[in-house]
């Protein structure tokens, strides 16, 4: 009997510390490069018809240090068609015992869009913990009722860098009698795995002790790294519309009725205001003319209203108030275009410097945003109706190189967005310096940007000057200027290129040596550090390609002769090439420099090759010139 009882003991102790999660449990591999170890995921879903989707959800999550707090922050989004109960939320001490309790009380209430919000039906309760001491857990749980069952949630282990995860679960349970289509990616780089268990209307999909991806230099998102699990219902609701899921066709034909169709609506005022433009020329000269006066008398503001916030703004509606978000303008743009007989094609896309397309062969509701494409004889024109600064025919990073759902009257058809090359992400400097015996330098510079360096540089179009001129500075802080002046600011929204001048001195650039002066040949450069990694355990990224073309004039002082410069150097790589030359003529010296850097993604064994190529470029943009008083 007594041992029946000690045995009875340990079970309720092991209970309770499996239900408390005391930090020493975890698994060292899991502690390493994390700050949070999510120690339970799980995510029950009952399907229980069209329009009735039930969860439970239950996160448990150890924070370990201060970076770790923001991901063991609780975020419960719901709207009208989505209910909230049974919120619940437990804080644990390092060693498992209960600090406190809370409640749906104890959450603040947020419109849910994190770029600000005019109008939404999208709400968001949101839970934050002050912690007292590191590490402590946070184990919350809720349950949720949601009418539209077109989203049903990806199984991922986790989102973020430097997060861990010791057992994650997301089971279905499917009575509906629609069927559920699903299918997972496996991890490209077999980082982790997913087991899959199906038994009748049962899915059961989970991972288990998957270790942090560390944040290291170049490192690929998580998202391009881990596996994932997507479904999706032949049959489903939004907002009380009803459709099937089984092509892109048939979705895109549902979409068209019930998210295009219904606001394709002009007005007399609209039709008068295309009348107005008095257009002639080219389909994309006419384009060009209705799209940056679409610009000129709108701005954006997020609205999420209308069929779960997916419904764009009636054009009309746009054009009295001059506002609307990506929805709402690119709709407005579309009637315009309509309206001066000119096709175009509304396109959902997944927006993020990530680049994530839609699967052709699983259709699925997604995407975050919303484009315009118009077909025209030299090619596809995309317009990005939300900036009033951007460029037309101009996609920026976030949007480039994946495809997008264009919306036809007839189905969807994935289309391909743009992929800029190096010489379209283009930075030219034109410098002319003059050397002072002081050390100092003064100069002045034109500079030009295209393609995704054009994006960069498009924040300076809403500053004043003398904002202007500290952003230079802080763009260009190798140089340590004394003073700098932006001048002639352009941007050139029919041709995608940013150019502006520069005036500026610094001090302290040139070095003594005896009656000589030592000084960079190349002014401005890159002055990252890049690390080989001997242990480097994962793959590396370039985002962007782009491609830099300098030409620096120096001129010396007088009584001062050219010594020494730099051997001319050309060096090529799979990760680009990079040229200097460097060319005397009396009391002047050019230095024409060019680096381009390639695009992609390339396995762990050619990091170092990469930080070996990358070194040698800021060797050689070091190379020194000197001169020597005569």
């Amino acid at each position: 009997m007594m041992k029946i009882l000690f045995l009875g003991a340990l079970s309720t102790a092991s209970l309770y510390f499996a239900q408390t999660y005391p930090v020493s449990t975890i698994p060292e591999n899991l502690k390493k490069n994390a700050s949070a170890v999510i120690r339970r995921d799980f995510t029950t879903a009952y399907i229980n018809k069209v329009d009735e989707i039930k969860y439970q959800y239950n996160t448990v999550t150890t924070v370990l240090n201060k970076d770790g707090n923001e991901k063991a922050m609780v975020y419960i989004p719901y709207d009208k068609t989505r209910t909230v109960s049974n919120v619940k939320v437990t804080v644990y001490d390092e060693t498992g015992k209960k600090l406190k309790s809370f409640s749906k009380s104890d959450f603040s209430d947020y419109a849910n869009n994190p770029q600000g919000v005019f109008y939404s039906d999208n709400r968001v309760l949101v839970f934050s913990y002050t912690p007292v001491q590191y590490p402590y857990t946070i184990d919350f749980s809720f349950e949720s009722e949601d009418k539209n069952t077109i989203f049903i949630p990806d199984f991922v282990p986790f989102t973020s860098t430097n997060t861990s995860l010791e057992e994650g679960q997301f089971k279905i349970i499917n009575t509906s009698g629609i069927d559920l289509r699903s299918k997972v990616y496996p991890s490209k780089y077999n980082y982790a795995s997913v087991s899959e268990h199906i038994n009748g209307n049962e899915k059961i999909y989970s991972y288990k002790d998957i270790p942090a991806i560390e944040d290291a230099v170049l490192i690929p998102q998580p998202v391009k790294i881990l596996p994932k699990v997507s479904f999706a219902l032949t049959k489903f609701n939004l907002a009380g519309r009803q459709g099937t899921l089984n092509s892109w066709t048939d979705f895109g034909t549902w979409y068209y009725k019930n998210l295009i169709e219904p606001v394709a609506v002009s007005t007399p005022a609209i039709k008068a205001e295309v009348a107005a433009l008095n257009l002639q020329g080219s389909v994309e000269e006419k384009v060009k003319k209705i799209y940056q006066y679409m610009q000129s008398k709108t701005r954006y503001i997020y609205v999420g209203l209308g069929i779960g916030g997916w419904l764009p703004m009636m054009p009309e509606e746009v054009y009295k108030k001059g506002y609307g978000d990506c929805k709402g303008l690119t709709n407005y743009m579309k009637t315009l275009l309509d309206e001066a007989g000119i096709p175009s094609y509304y396109c959902v896309i997944n927006s993020g410097l990530s680049s994530v397309s839609f699967d052709p062969e699983f259709p699925r509701m997604g995407g975050n945003h919303a484009i315009l494409m118009v077909p025209a004889e030299n090619g596809n024109i995309w317009l990005e109706n939300t900036s009033q600064q951007t460029a037309f025919n101009h996609l920026g990073n976030s949007t480039t190189d994946r495809n997008v759902l264009s919306v036809k009257k007839n189905g969807i058809e994935l289309i391909d967005t743009p992929i800029y090359k190096a010489e379209q992400n283009r930075e030219k400097q034109i410098l002319t310096i003059k050397i002072g015996e002081d050390n100092s330098i003064t100069g002045e510079g034109h500079f030009s940007y295209t393609g995704s360096q054009y994006d960069y540089n498009l924040s300076f179009t809403n500053l004043n000057s003398k904002e202007r001129n500290e952003a230079l500075k802080k763009t260009f802080d190798v140089l340590n200027f004394e003073k700098v002046e932006m001048k002639n600011y352009v941007n050139d929204r029919d041709k995608a290129v940013i150019t502006f001048d520069a005036d500026f001195k610094t001090n302290h650039f040139a070095k003594n040596a005896g009656n000589s002066l030592i000084f960079r040949a190349v002014p401005i450069y890159s002055d990252n550090v890049y690390k080989a990694d001997e242990n480097r355990s994962l793959p590396f990224e370039i985002r962007q390609s782009f491609e830099d073309d300098y030409e620096i004039g120096f001129s010396i002082p007088k009584g001062y002769k050219i010594d020494e410069v730099p051997d001319n150097i050309n060096i090529n790589s799979e990760f680009g090439y990079y040229k200097l030359n460097v060319v005397k003529n009396g009391e002047e010296i050019k230095v024409l420099r060019k680096i381009q850097i390639n695009k992609g993604a390339f396995p762990k064994e050619k990091y170092n090759e990469y930080v070996g190529f990358r070194k040698k470029i800021i060797n050689m943009d070091n190379s020194k010139i000197l001169i020597t008083k005569i």
